[in-house]
């Protein structure tokens, strides 16, 4: 390839891929402009069209760098400053991290431009959109941020969410975009507005709103009538350097003690992810407190702490007072809470002294917390951004629990993402959200995915409020993604078929 034809295809190419790639996550929170989603796809299949399967895939690469490198930005800043590494160690970190996730679009757009984009590109397209963040959701544990459809929860796609969840959403979005595609390409071959076939796909958009309109009009779930509890939270805002130094363990717990004391008239009280610093087993001391004092105020703890078992340590949650049980999280984050293939990474890490965890994934089908005579489903930090992993036990709960330390994310676009992901779960499963934070964003919503109440980052902070419960269970907390993700297959199959026949004619 010579120079200028190199260039040519810098500019045309890749950088409109890499553009749209970035715009992306701004439909996403703290930005929230949805449309970015719609116009980014669309761009993308522009930057697609009439090219090479390899070109498609270093296309989609470019796009994914964009898509990342901007959606997972936080990365940098946890590494960085919290993780204690260098300026420039921890760009080299995040970059390689940003490249290894774009190679999944790579992937993605030299699928659809080897088999499928020559027929129904824009069924093909979201089909194949729809299965690639669904690989993501399990692949080496996954990574399940950033889909297209979690900045939707405020538009008419949220409909969609309690039948076939975030997926469902991402698949619309795609379909969407690239049947406005798939217009404009009609419209560059009859150079009018007004066609036959450019009827057809706005009968299709109309459709599509319609049946959007009155999925929102059916109630999957129903309120308890006269059944609630009244739940405090509790955001101290301690320092992420001061929360494990031994020094300031006491005067930490000090500070909830504090918070707390005014709330004890709350059926709960909620405390963020290991808001107590210390090993279950060796807090006997401060346990025993805390459940006297509960208990004493009629009411119930419930608390993030560190738990050992069979030489494992775990973290976990527990409930104090007038309630039972200890969670263990199973969802660990890489490199936060365990290495990724420890024989390689750990020598690695080790060179550049960055800190290392080690702990396990409790066991599955682990049992609801009980709480003043309420059934918590619990969740832990990175956990609530799994949707079927969520669902699996939420419609045995009066609500849903998370707590997180969203103190590692700094003032990045971290804290605010992960408020939406927990929002989308509570209106897929059709339950309140209750979410306790260790620095924000603290927080309630309801059963539609919608915010009650919430705190202000980086500042002490006690919310109340009263918490209906439900009962009922939606779509997709009996089925979860699978019908999206069988539907996907089943499509890209059929339209692989089609696609054969047409060659052989």
């Amino acid at each position: 390839m010579s120079l200028l034809a190199s260039k040519t295809s810098v500019f045309k190419f890749y950088l409109p891929a890499l553009f749209a790639g970035a715009i992306a996550p701004l439909s996403l929170s703290p930005v929230n402009f949805w449309p970015a989603a719609i116009i980014s796809v669309f761009v993308l299949l522009l930057t697609l069209e009439k090219t090479a399967p390899r070109q498609a895939a270093k296309i989609g690469w470019a796009f994914g760098l964009g898509f990342f490198g901007l959606g997972a930005s936080w990365v940098y800043v946890s590494i960085n400053v919290y993780g204690n590494a260098s300026g420039i160690f921890a760009a080299f970190l995040t970059a390689v991290f940003v490249a290894a996730l774009a190679i999944l679009f790579a992937l993605q757009c030299w699928v659809y431009q080897r088999y499928f984009s020559g027929l129904h590109r824009a069924l093909g397209f979201a089909t194949c959109w729809v299965l690639f963040e669904w690989l993501r959701s399990w692949l080496l544990t996954g990574f399940p941020w950033l889909y297209l459809g979690y900045g939707h929860i405020n538009t008419l796609l949220a409909n969609l969410a309690p039948v076939l969840g975030v997926l469902g959403i991402s698949f619309t979005i795609v379909l969407i975009s690239g049947m406005l595609y798939e217009m404009t390409l009609i419209w560059r071959q009859e150079k009018r507005w007004m066609s036959k076939q450019l009827a057809i796909y706005e009968l299709k958009f109309i459709l599509i709103g319609i049946s959007l309109f009155f999925l929102g009009a059916i109630s999957w779930v129903e309120e308890e009538q006269g059944l609630s509890a009244d739940i405090a939270l509790v955001q101290a805002n301690i320092d992420q350097n001061l929360k494990f130094d031994p020094a300031y363990i006491a005067e930490g717990l000090n500070l909830y003690n504090g918070l707390s004391s005014p709330l004890w008239g709350n059926d709960i009280i909620i405390w963020p992810e290991t808001a107590i610093p210390l090993l279950y087993q060796r807090a006997d001391t401060e346990l025993a407190f805390f459940d006297r004092l509960a208990r004493d105020n009629n009411s119930s703890l419930v608390t993030g702490i560190l738990y050992r078992k069979d030489s494992k340590i775990y973290n976990s949650v527990t409930a104090l007072g007038n309630g039972s049980g200890v969670y263990h999280k199973q969802k660990l984050v890489p490199f936060g809470e365990y290495v990724p293939l420890a024989g390689i990474m750990e020598p690695v890490l080790q060179i550049f002294s960055l800190p290392m965890s080690s702990l396990a994934s409790g066991p599955r089908d682990q049992a609801l917390l009980e709480a003043s005579g309420f059934s918590l489903a619990a969740y832990i930090c990175y956990e609530v951004v799994y949707p079927d992993f969520v669902r699996k036990q939420a419609h045995m709960a009066d609500f849903l629990v998370t707590i997180s330390n969203d103190t590692w994310f700094g003032g990045s676009f971290g804290p605010l993402q992960h408020l939406q992901m927990a929002a989308m779960r509570a209106l897929e499963n059709g339950r309140y959200m209750v979410r306790a934070t260790s620095n924000g964003v603290t927080a309630f919503i309801d059963e539609k995915g919608q915010i009650v109440d919430q705190a202000n980052q980086f500042e002490i902070a006690i919310l109340e409020s009263t918490v209906p419960v439900f009962h009922g269970r939606t779509p997709f907390s009996y089925w979860g993604s699978w019908p999206i993700v069988l539907f996907s297959f089943l499509m890209l199959a059929l339209i692989a078929v089609l696609r054969k026949k047409r060659r052989d004619l």
